[in-house]
């Protein structure tokens, strides 16, 4: 009887196993791909049934649909959804690849004439997912395909959603951060049926990739997109069956725009269960990124430029904040004061910020000696050791502009889904509440791709020529707008999804007229990292100071660590110590914008006395922290994690740079194997032991800053 009861039980213990198995069964066969690190099971519905790291043995996938469609209709039906789980595909399998066809469709409202093919294959050590989608079901467009997902997804508990916007963002309890975040703005989404956060590359992500990370392995998707089309960086929880968001999706989302009678096809996307730190993350992607990546050589002065002060000359209501004789006077011995040498100049001509574009350019402060009495100015600053780059802003024409009213503003600009202007409007306080509030300025956005706008971008670049500038610097051109241009012509209207590469494309055609006028040592700025752009740049002007959670500019620095990058925000004396330490850890340029770029840093007393201090070690170490290579934290020890420590590497030199903000006193132990200790240099409380012959003990007050220099063995 004892027997027969313990069999009874070990039978109700293995029956949902036995269940589940059967479950699967009806789902057709399961089709595997795996080499020595990675295997991934697809079963005859079409469900992501294992993704697994086989060299720590974790499986990522939920056993849940790895695709979904949406399609418009010419009635004005608009996301009609087609499901992965309302349709079967006919499945094949070769050596190193998954085959799954659609014969033909079936959406929520019944069978439509359009096909899909998706490819699943092994690529070393990467799994890479292709598609096709044909459509020819007459008065319809296929506008978004989801593929690959993986819903249902499985996190180990220490693994941090990593995503690249900014330069870089680390984010805990993924699930928890979408949820919060759920469909921006309130009540715009369907919230009851899934929380997501927006993400969408090119739109100030700098690279078309992200990744739940851990510290010994992870997640890693991308977009190896050669054309950098716009991609959706989909993060998803959707609810379970008693209401509760705890079911995690992730994947990658693509904008075929497929009208009828037109196939659309995709080759790019990958996902990598990886093993190791979020670093390699980072190689993955710039191995990818070295295909295409072709990054002129940068001045020798630009690596060395420690930053710039950032100055508005005269704003858009009007008011004269410096003189053209300013330049050669109080702003040069500001920037001599913190060791800076370099002017970022705005707002130069006679109309002010933001106001005319592009005929003010051509018009400077005629009280003031005109285009003359710029270029004096310029040339006595030279002289005395400054560097002069010159703002202009790559696509905003105002409307009120000769360029817009008379010339051909209005057939380069960008078009909204109705056919009307795509506008922007900036405005800037003064004095009063009027002007700040009621008075913008509205302007139309330049398509750059257009010839009669390159030939203003062009023109630019004599422009700033003719003034003897270091370099020239346009404005908004790094980065994609959050609304695209749009083709109206046809049966539906279909955005311009490949804005950055336009943009890209445009930033080279001036680099190489840059080219043609014989001086390597003139220089081409941008504002915004995204990564196609940034190749054809030699510096960039950033549009954060990433020094508040959940910054992780690390990402960005590490995998492009070639591009000379700025830090932003720090405009005050507020929390000064902290952020500036921050830039040396880093490596990021010095952008001083007091006040918004309306006053100088010595009406920033603690920034002026802290920034002379640290840009002194930067100096004496510039060949490894300006010339040398970003490394983060490889290649050395730090055993303290609540101290911040980063390397540099230059040949056989590295320099560790180490800071601490949170305690009054912190120590820890930096060893490096393969070099030997030589030299140290800090500001603040910080005392260097180097008695003991395992590292060196390094003591930092609060907001302490050391530089330690080695040498290989």
């Amino acid at each position: 009887m004892k027997r027969l009861f313990t069999n009874i039980v070990i039978c109700l213990i293995l029956m949902p196993v036995v269940m589940t198995m059967a479950q699967n069964d009806t789902k057709g066969p399961v089709c595997k791909l795996h080499d020595q690190e990675i295997e991934i099971a697809i079963d005859g519905k079409g469900n992501l049934v294992e993704l697994k790291n086989l060299k720590t043995g974790h499986d990522y996938a939920g056993g849940m649909p790895l695709w979904r469609l949406y399609f418009d209709r010419k009635d004005g039906q608009k996301e009609n959804e087609v499901l992965c789980r309302d349709n079967v595909p006919e499945i094949q399998q070769e050596k190193n690849c998954i085959k799954l066809k659609y014969g033909a469709l079936k959406s929520r409202d019944g069978e439509v004439k359009m096909r899909l093919v998706l490819t699943v294959r092994l690529e070393k050590g990467q799994i890479r997912f292709g598609s096709e989608v044909s459509n020819n079901e007459p008065h319809t467009i296929i506008r978004e395909l989801h593929y690959p997902l993986v819903t249902g997804c499985q996190l180990p508990a220490d693994h941090k959603l990593l995503t690249t916007f900014a330069g870089g963002q680390l984010i805990p309890e993924p699930m928890k951060r979408i949820v919060a975040a759920g469909n921006n703005p309130p009540y715009m989404g369907p919230s009851q049926f899934f929380r997501q956060i927006d993400l969408k590359y090119p739109s100030h992500t700098v690279a078309n990739c992200f990744a739940f990370v851990g510290e010994s392995q992870g997640l890693y998707f991308g977009g190896h997109d050669s054309t950098f089309q716009d991609t959706w960086h989909g993060l998803r929880v959707y609810p379970d069956g008693k209401g509760e968001f705890n079911l995690l999706e992730a994947g990658l989302f693509k904008y075929p725009n497929c009208l009828a009678g037109k196939v659309w096809t995709c080759d790019s996307n990958v996902i990598v269960p990886y093993s190791g730190a979020w670093h390699q993350t980072s190689r993955i992607y710039r191995e990818w990124a070295n295909t295409w990546w072709h990054q002129r050589e940068v001045p020798l002065w630009v690596k060395k430029m420690k930053g710039w002060q950032r100055i508005i000359f005269r704003h858009q209501y009007g008011e004269t904040l410096f003189k053209y004789a300013d330049l050669d006077n109080r702003i040069r011995k500001a920037g001599e004061s913190v060791s800076e040498e370099s002017v970022l100049a705005f707002a130069w001509w006679q109309s002010g910020m933001d106001n005319g574009y592009p005929d003010s350019y051509t018009v400077t402060d005629k009280e003031q000696g005109g285009d003359k009495g710029w270029a004096d100015a310029i040339t006595a600053f030279r002289q005395h050791g400054g560097r002069l780059l010159l703002y202009f802003n790559g696509k905003l024409i105002d409307r009120e502009s000769d360029f817009y009213r008379k010339g051909k503003g209005r057939k380069v600009c960008y078009l909204d889904n109705t056919g009307a202007e795509y506008t922007e409007q900036y405005r800037f306080k003064g004095h009063g509440t009027f002007t700040g509030h009621y008075n913008a300025r509205t302007f139309v956005v330049a398509d750059t791709t257009e010839p009669a706008w390159r030939k203003r971008l062009l023109g630019m670049v004599d422009r700033a020529i003719q003034f003897g500038v270091d370099s020239i610097f346009y404005d908004q051109l790094g980065y994609c707008e959050p609304a695209s241009d749009w083709d109206v012509s046809g049966e539906f209207p279909i955005p311009n999804t490949r804005v950055i590469a336009d943009k890209a494309d445009t930033l080279k055609t001036i680099h190489d007229y840059l080219d043609t006028k014989g001086n390597k040592d003139f220089a081409l700025g941008t504002e915004c990292f995204t990564d196609v752009t940034a190749q054809h740049v030699d510096y960039i002007h950033n549009i954060t100071g990433a020094t508040f959670p959940p910054a992780f500019t690390e990402w960005v620095r590490f995998t492009f660590p070639e591009v000379v990058l700025s830090d932003r925000e720090i405009r005050d004396d507020n929390d000064i110590p902290r952020r500036v330490n921050h830039n040396v850890l880093k490596g990021l340029r010095n952008d001083i914008e007091i006040y918004r770029c309306r006053d100088l840093i010595d009406k920033a007393p603690i920034y002026q006395a802290h920034l002379a201090k640290v840009n002194r070690l930067v100096d004496k170490y510039c060949d490894i922290l300006l010339l040398g290579t970003y490394r983060d934290t490889e290649g050395f020890v730090n055993n303290n994690p609540k101290i911040s420590a980063r390397c540099f590497v230059n040949g056989n030199s590295m320099a560790v740079v180490v800071t601490q903000s949170s305690e009054k006193m912190a120590a820890t132990c930096i060893k490096v194997p393969g070099f030997l200790y030589k030299e140290s240099d800090s500001t603040g409380e910080v005392k260097v032991d180097t008695s003991s012959g395992d590292g060196q003990t390094v003591q930092l007050g609060r907001d302490g800053l050391a530089v330690l220099i080695y040498q290989k063995e």
